[in-house]
This record gives C-alpha cells, sequence and structure tokens, in this order.
C-alpha cells in the first residue's frame, strides 16, 4: 500500500471477495459506489486522523465514507478479513505462534465514550495487542484504561485472529500472575515474564525461557507500526466499535504489506 493509502489491484484482490456487498437483485434504490474507492477513503482518515468533514475531494462524499465505514464495523467485515489473512499466512509460515508477545499501551480519548478509564495520565482507552515471532499482529482488544492489563489478557488473547493458540506469550513483569499463568496453562500456553522484585511467592521462571524475553521488542514495534496512523494514536470515536475499528483496519494494512 502506497503513503498515499490507495490499493493496489493484487492487495484489492486479497479483499474484494471478503468486503464487497452484493448489489440488490431486483436492480431498486441508488446505484452504490465502489467499495475499492470508499476504502480508499477511509485509508486516508486513518491515515492522517483528520475529521471526516476534511476527507479531500478525490474520494467520495464523507457522509458516504462515514457511513460504509459503520457498515463495515457493524457487520464485523474488517475482523473477518484480518481472521482469512492471518490464517493464510499462518498456514504459509509468515505467522509464527511458537512464541508470541503481549503488551498494552494507553490512548488519549479525545470525545469521551464508552470504555473509558481514569489514570494518572487522565481518561482513556487501554490497546491491547499480542504479536507473532515477527512482530505481526495476532491479536487487538480495547477496553478502559483503568483496569491492570492482568484482567485484560485473557479476553486479548481470545480474540485472536487465528484459531491456533500461541505455544508462548512472552510479557513484562506487569504480568508476572500465577492466576493468569495457571489460566493459560489450561489452554496449553506457557506464560513467560519476569518476576517482580517483591514476589514472594516460590518462582516459577525457568532462566532458560527467559532468554526469550530479550525479543519483546518486537510488541513494542508493533505498537509503533499501528500508531503510525493518527486515527489510532488517539481516539476520537465516541462508541468504543469504531475505535477498533479503525485498529482492525491498520492491522489489516500490516497484514496485507507482508503478504
Amino acid at each position: 500500500m502506497s503513503r498515499a493509502e490507495q490499493l493496489t489491484d493484487e492487495q484489492w484482490s486479497l479483499i474484494e471477495p471478503l468486503l464487497t456487498k452484493p448489489r440488490r437483485k431486483d436492480g431498486r434504490g441508488r446505484p452504490r459506489l465502489e467499495d475499492r474507492v470508499v476504502l480508499n477513503g477511509v485509508f486516508w482518515i486513518l491515515r492522517t486522523g483528520a475529521p471526516w468533514a476534511d476527507l479531500p475531494g478525490r474520494f467520495p462524499p464523507y457522509q458516504t465514507c462515514h457511513r460504509r465505514f459503520q457498515e463495515w464495523v457493524k457487520c464485523g467485515a474488517f475482523r473477518a478479513l484480518l481472521e482469512v489473512l492471518a490464517e493464510d499466512l499462518r498456514s504459509r509460515g509468515s505467522l509464527d505462534l511458537s512464541e508470541c508477545f503481549i503488551d498494552g499501551t494507553f490512548v488519549v480519548a479525545k470525545k469521551g465514550g464508552s470504555a473509558l478509564g481514569k489514570t494518572k495520565r487522565g481518561k482513556g482507552t487501554k490497546l491491547m495487542a499480542v504479536a507473532d515471532r515477527h512482530g505481526l499482529p495476532v491479536a487487538v482488544h480495547v477496553a478502559s484504561a483503568s483496569p491492570h492489563e492482568i484482567t485484560l489478557a485473557p479476553d486479548t488473547v481470545g480474540g485472536r485472529f487465528v484459531a491456533s493458540a500461541p505455544a508462548r506469550l512472552i510479557g513484562d513483569r506487569a504480568y508476572d500472575s500465577d492466576k493468569l499463568d495457571a489460566e493459560l496453562a489450561a489452554q496449553g500456553i506457557e506464560l513467560i515474564a519476569p518476576h517482580k522484585s517483591n514476589r514472594t511467592r516460590a518462582p516459577t521462571q525457568d532462566g532458560r525461557a527467559l532468554r526469550r524475553y530479550k525479543r519483546r521488542w518486537k510488541i513494542e514495534r508493533l505498537f509503533a507500526w499501528l500508531q503510525n496512523f493518527r486515527r489510532i494514536l488517539s481516539r476520537h470515536e465516541y462508541h468504543v466499535a469504531n475505535y477498533l475499528g479503525f485498529v482492525h483496519l491498520g492491522c489489516l494494512v500490516i497484514l496485507i504489506r507482508h503478504f
């Protein structure tokens, strides 16, 4: 995808079968604008973070792009696309679940809305993500910023784009939790996280497994990739589903670039 976020023919061929809505059989109603040109307009909003009304004239009317975006969010189109692309990448060995990385980041909310929580940094939303061995997105989750990341980890892992579970999940000291360790172990996932300095219980982490922790920078790189999209860097959507839609769209762009 180019800097201008225009879909190439090859990229559109991957998306079109799952995104395009069939026309009415009776031929009635206003002609539906092509999904490709509308999606290009949504990509411009994703990249720039500009208000919908500032959409340039080379794209369809902003009302059309906004309405179509909400239509896709409501029907789960972006999520469905992610599942198909992620499974395809996994089957070809380009998505490696032998070790995955989990972390969360605070996102300031500009206009309030649902799924907001108070923190020392103000009111906002917590964006959780899981990256594979190569740093590609495997799962994302959006919730209030108030709860601890440990409590958000199960929903994040459970909402992954692929059916297979990661063999190992690597996090920082915030994920040093015996309860979370046991919960993930029941799913066949090994949790690897350094122990907190004030831990009083017996250690559970193997020093050899902790060597994988040095590659945790890959989840930080994933957040950097996502935050290149200014609509993800700050939350402007009142409804959390719309913000999650932009996050899914950002993940979609990242996966397409690695096809």
